[in-house]
């Protein structure tokens, strides 16, 4: 074939970077291999940015999150079979939580896999992916790559946002076709998530109940800080007069020092509403179902709920005023429906959660001032919650047990969409994807507070974070196991099966693929080293020992634990 033809054709590689390229999609996370190995050094040569990782889970969570931080579809690259099983936890994460990313895997081919004759990692992967996404395509043909991508971007960010997969077999690949056929084929995907407007009525009967609350409370919830309206809710709470609380990753939509914050009297502000406003929050496990003891007697309160999902609705409780549409669109219609003349909540009611915060504001404060070796939670998050504070930008990545649970009310966030963390499913791992791509994503400092039960399940990728030189600070919460360290076994010479090697040296870890590796045991070294860290811009790992004694079973959720009654003789 002479020069001049070859350069008449393109293939299935360069269609599908032509496609990404198109759409605005710059930035693949991915692990290497048969059969996508070339696709990622033809990508990087097209200028996407491939980031490589050591397990697909994490470039899966990698991709999920900056769905969530971009508001596009996060796009996740992985080899047949086994490597996309791996990236399936992630997908299946990304659609629990609402977060728009793309799955795309290299598989086996169609003939061998359907009569089943033991192709090299054969399997059915588009049968396996379909229940645990929004939706999944198999592409057969280079002309066909063109639209399989518009409908994979569309499906996963309009309505709920969500996970999608596409299945390319090998042959895919390398199929030749002419070039500016191929060009033609290409979609430029125009609103891929277009407004859904609220029915005027059923903004009118929302603000009718609103009107009529005697103690209202909004819950912010993190499709609230996916929606990327801020101003606008602001605006609403602050207009509104009404206190509110927001879930994990909602925090930072108003700062959490905010005066009408009820984020510190959460159990009184829960139990005493009558009316709850949901701006993108689900009445899920996270809130109880919007029942039992958390929330006072049944039938005490009525629920306005925000959501553009339709089934949502009654999912757990009748909703008295449910709004389906978009967020924008629904608190753009709230704010225009109040007027200039929106009468405040009761001071009683308002005064009676400020009195609360400020109660258990002061009552907690010494406990986050402590200098204790060995460290505790509040001391050692005392100390973090201090740095955030004085360096607002920074993206703060947390999971863990009681890592997670002390961190969610203790560390206060400033600016939207700088807390994340575990999402709906509460996944341990997503810490080290998650820290990466908030790195890529957005340039600024990461912290990612880890326990160290949390950190194990990712905690090679520190070598892909010293790779790409990512300003990330990892700290691990070190106390020799998962929820406490001091666990025994005494039918055997195992140790307990919460429990860790004592006094491991995670920062040895980082060290040993170039980065900084420290070991802290007090408050004062911790904020020392951590602030250290920001200055240097360079991939830190600081292992902060933390009292093995310090940790409750299960975090805050051991009643999830069920208990055996059963006695053996």
């Amino acid at each position: 074939m002479t020069d001049a033809a070859t350069e008449d054709l393109t293939d299935g590689f360069h269609l599908i970077i032509d496609a990404l390229k198109l759409n605005d999609l710059s930035t693949i996370y991915g692990v290497p291999g048969i059969p996508i190995t070339d696709f990622g050094r033809m990508a990087q040569a097209e200028g996407i940015r491939v980031l490589s990782f050591r397990h697909e889970q994490h470039a899966g969570y990698a991709a999920a999150i900056a769905g969530f931080l971009t508001k596009k579809p996060g796009i996740c690259l992985t080899v047949s079979a086994p490597g996309f099983l791996n990236g399936l936890t992630a997908l299946a994460h990304a659609t629990t939580n609402c977060f728009p990313m793309i799955l795309l895997s290299g598989s086996s081919e169609r003939e061998i896999v359907d009569l089943q004759q033991g192709d090299y990692e054969e399997m059915d992967q588009l049968a396996i992916a379909k229940p645990l996404c929004k939706a999944a395509f198999r592409v057969l043909h280079a002309e066909d790559i063109g639209i399989a991508f518009a409908r994979a971007i569309r499906a996963a960010v309009s309505g709920r946002p969500g996970g999608v997969y596409l299945d390319l077999p090998a042959k895919l690949f390398g199929q030749v076709m002419d070039a500016a056929e191929g060009a033609k084929s290409l979609v430029k995907v125009i609103d891929p998530a277009p407004a859904q407007l609220p029915a005027p009525a059923s903004v009118n009967r929302a603000l009718d109940l609103l009107k009529s609350a005697k103690r209202p409370l909004i819950i912010l919830g993190k499709g609230a800080a996916y929606a990327q309206v801020d101003e606008d809710i602001r605006a609403f709470v602050e207009k509104s007069g009404i206190p509110y609380l927001p879930m994990s990753m909602a925090k930072g939509l108003l700062p959490d020092t905010h005066p009408q914050s009820a984020g510190a009297a959460r159990s009184l502000a829960l139990k005493e509403a009558d009316v709850v406003v949901m701006v993108g929050a689900r009445l899920n496990w996270l809130l109880s179902h919007g029942k039992g003891k958390s929330w006072g007697e049944p039938g005490s309160k009525k629920f306005i709920q925000i959501d553009i999902e339709p089934k949502e609705m009654d999912s757990n409780i009748e909703i008295a005023a449910p709004v389906v549409g978009d967020i924008g669109s629904c608190i753009s219609a709230f704010l225009a429906g109040m007027g200039d003349n929106w009468a405040s909540p009761s001071a009683e009611w308002t005064d009676a959660i400020k009195t609360k915060v400020e109660t258990n504001v002061a009552r907690m404060a010494p406990k986050l001032q402590n200098n204790n070796v060995p460290m505790d939670y509040q001391g050692a998050l005392g100390a973090i919650r201090t740095v955030i504070k004085e360096n607002p930008e920074i993206i703060l990545v947390n999971e863990g047990a009681n890592t997670l649970d002390f961190a969610r009310s203790i560390i206060d966030m400033y600016k939207p969409r700088k807390r994340l963390d575990v999402g709906t499913w509460g996944v341990m791992g997503i810490g080290m994807g998650q820290s990466i791509a908030a790195a890529v994503e957005t340039g600024h400092q990461v912290i990612a507070i880890e326990g160290d039960s949390a950190f194990g399940f990712s905690g090679m990728e520190v070598e892909t974070i010293c790779r790409y030189n990512l300003p990330i600070c990892i700290v691990v919460f070190n106390n020799n196991g998962i929820y406490r360290g001091t666990d025994i076994n005494s039918t055997s010479d195992d140790v307990a099966s919460t429990v860790f090697v004592k006094d491991a040296r995670y920062d040895q870890m980082m060290a040993a693929f170039g980065g900084v590796g420290v070991y802290v045991t007090s408050p004062a070294d911790l904020t020392v080293a951590v602030n250290e860290a920001i200055a240097l811009g360079k991939p830190t790992l600081i292992n902060a020992v933390i009292d093995e004694n310090a940790g409750t079973e299960s975090g805050r959720i051991g009643n999830l634990n069920p208990q055996s009654v059963v006695k053996k003789k």
